[in-house]
């Protein structure tokens, strides 16, 4: 299988579980509640004032008339959003910054081919994925400001925009940067590496780019800056929490953790760090031993003998599925990773209390009541929706020396057919789990059989979530080619239902939906509502067309932002698009060029400055574009950020 492959469509759950497509099929009819911002308002007749009362809002969310619009920019058309080119719409412009390849500061090694290894470190990676920036308030004192947030606000960018326009955070900040995946074929060009150096190359291209970007005169750049490096898949790592020092974790070889890879999308935290998730890193091991197995866990996670042809394993033992001096090598993976980007000594921290599975993103919300939540999705097809809540308000926690992401309860999501839902724990307290588990640190590190157990939804495939400012939860159900009409169906030795969706009837469904809930006592509480916000399939043949919505972005005035990552409809190119969740109005932003993907999302304090990503544009190959170069140039395309800003210097989505 070639490494680009969309294995995320390729099942792995073996639970039985009742499927998302049999709950939408009875909910279908129900869309009873979140109509619009003004049925939210109306209150107690839906949910209750008890309910309403606990949900932050913005003055703009708050002030929205019915039929009032928060986007009001004139759209991209179907026309010009369907070009070779990156388009973007009329009272918008972008630039382009930080391509694979580019030194992470200035005078740094150039990019060439072939790729150096020891350049790679010291080059921006490939795969632009997640990301956030992390305003520099002040020269002297980077953090200043992040501690002024409130414990029942959320909103960090809105918070810090208090500093006013001519804010330093607006003009520099640090960008960390998720770089999830390149192939053979793009970095080594070539379909397999042939020794060490050519590993080293595609391992250091992997990761997460940090540098610092200054505006100078409206143009971005990266400047020289002691927080400026790159962590990859040999930088020393630590563990904490409750698998910390699992034996599943341990290795013969008693070698040193290191490394994150296919880092996709991302979360930050109110106390200034980012949070990068793991999620396909099955892709990275492999054995040549035919006599190997993988064991029914291993599978879970879709590990198989042969890898997926990156072939690291040909020259790195630690990736050696059937090397037992690297027996738990593989477990030391799927984890959400903490980063501190103003602490170049210290140590990425994978936090197993947020579990262990195909991340897709870490999306960070405040409860009212002063806990840390995090909302994660698992992208693969029928696999699940998870939260966690920290054990403790964060701010005590923290005051007391403990990391808030280290102690708390892991849960997943259970989508019932009256449109209610329940978050089921995932603790040893919870007899199922009980029953399966030695203890808690087994358990999260195989977090998709806990879910299996404990009656978990199956989805298609969960990707990245957003806390709205009004307090509904977003997420993007990317698509789920594995549907037909044949129900249940052996694949792999597993149990899969197959059967259609009914808010996306096709079989298969190419086209994803995105669903939202309102969470019945808090965020840190146990009971959800939840409806269809949009389905895609439903805009075809309009102006508003796309498909596969994947990232997301809840700006403070309650916009939307919608990318896509998948085969666009109507002659467009993967885009980005602006929604109101009130009047479910959507317009195009930004397309990108052939064969990309449209990710990632960061914005400057005030909120004038966006920057998204252009991910493996063409698949690496110069026949289908060259971007950032010219079409025809023959250069080879490469993974490059989009810089956003309104013509008229608004707000970006405005």
């Amino acid at each position: 299988m070639d490494e680009h492959d969309d294995t995320d469509n390729i099942p792995s759950n073996p639970s039985g579980n009742r499927p998302f497509a049999d709950v939408l099929r009875v909910n279908l009819e129900r869309r009873k509640f979140l109509k619009s911002s003004a049925s939210l308002a109306a209150g107690s007749a839906v949910f209750g004032s008890g309910v309403l009362s606990a949900f932050p809002t913005t003055a703009s969310a708050q002030t929205q008339n019915p039929g009032d619009s928060l986007i009001g920019f004139t759209p991209l058309s179907l026309a010009d959003g369907a070009g070779p080119d990156p388009a973007i719409a009329p009272d918008y412009q972008f630039s382009v910054i930080l391509p694979w390849g580019d030194p992470i500061v200035p005078g740094g090694p150039a990019f060439k081919i072939p790729v150096d290894p020891d350049d790679q470190t010291q080059q921006i990676g490939i795969g632009h994925d997640g990301m956030c920036y992390f305003p520099i308030l002040d020269p002297d004192a980077p953090r200043a400001g992040w501690d002024e947030l409130s414990d029942s606000n959320p909103w960090l960018y809105a918070k810090l925009s208090e500093y006013g326009e001519d804010s330093y955070g607006d003009f520099n900040g640090v960008l960390c940067l998720n770089n999830e995946f390149g192939g053979n074929s793009h970095v080594l060009r070539k379909p397999s590496p042939e020794s060490l150096d050519d590993v080293r190359i595609s391992q250091h291209a992997h990761g997460v780019t940090i540098v610092q970007l200054a505006n100078q005169d409206g143009n971005w750049a990266t400047v020289h800056s002691s927080y400026a490096r790159r962590i990859h898949v040999n930088t020393p790592v630590e563990f904490s929490g409750p698998a910390a020092d699992h034996p599943a974790l341990h290795n013969a070889a008693m070698n040193e953790p290191r490394g994150t890879v296919n880092n996709c999308a991302n979360g930050y935290t109110p106390w200034g760090t980012y949070l990068t998730c793991e999620e396909n890193f099955q892709f990275y091991f492999g054995t040549e031993d035919e006599s190997y197995v993988p064991s029914s866990d291993q599978r879970r996670y879709g590990i198989r003998r042969q890898g997926f042809s990156y072939n690291w394993h040909l020259f790195d033992e630690r990736f050696d599925l059937a090397n037992p001096d690297y027996a738990g090598e593989i477990n030391r993976f799927g984890w959400i990773v903490e980063i501190d980007p103003f602490n170049p000594d210290a140590k990425p921290i994978k936090r197993t209390a947020l579990g262990r599975k195909k991340n897709e993103c870490a999306a960070f919300h405040v409860a009212t009541d002063g806990h840390a939540v995090v909302y994660i999705g698992d992208d693969t097809i029928f696999d699940y929706v998870y939260k966690y809540v920290s054990a403790e308000p964060w701010r005590e926690m923290m005051d007391n020396g403990e990391s808030p992401l280290d102690r708390g309860t892991l849960y997943c999501a259970r989508f019932n057919d009256d449109g209610t839902g329940d978050w089921l724990e995932l603790s040893m307290a919870n007899p199922v789990i009980a029953s399966a588990f030695s203890d808690l640190g087994q358990m999260l590190v195989m977090t998709r059989k806990a879910a299996d157990l404990a009656g978990a939804t199956p989805m298609d495939r969960p990707e990245w979530l957003a806390v709205a400012p009004d307090g509904r939860v977003y997420v993007t159900c990317t698509n789920n080619a594995g549907r037909n009409n044949e129900g249940f169906q052996r694949r792999s030795g597993r149990a899969v239902d197959t059967g259609p969706n009914a808010a996306n009837p096709l079989t298969p469904n190419p086209d994803g939906h995105i669903i939202r809930w309102v969470e019945t006592y808090g965020h840190s509480g146990t009971k959800f509502e939840w409806e269809t916000f949009l389905t895609a399939q439903d805009t075809h043949g309009t102006e508003e067309s796309f498909s596969d919505p994947d990232g997301l972005y809840a700006d403070p005035d309650g916009r939307l932002f919608i990318e896509t990552d998948g085969g666009q409809k109507d002659g467009l190119q993967n885009q980005l698009l602006v929604a109101d969740p009130a009047t479910r109005e959507i317009k195009r932003l930004f397309t990108g060029v052939p064969e990309c993907e449209i990710t990632g999302f960061a914005v400057t304090p005030n909120r004038k400055t966006m920057f998204i990503n252009v991910q493996h544009p063409g698949r690496g190959n110069p026949a289908v574009t060259s971007f950032p170069s010219p079409y025809g140039s023959g250069d080879i395309p490469r993974d490059a950020t989009i810089v956003i800003t309104r013509k008229d210097g608004g707000v970006v989505g405005s």
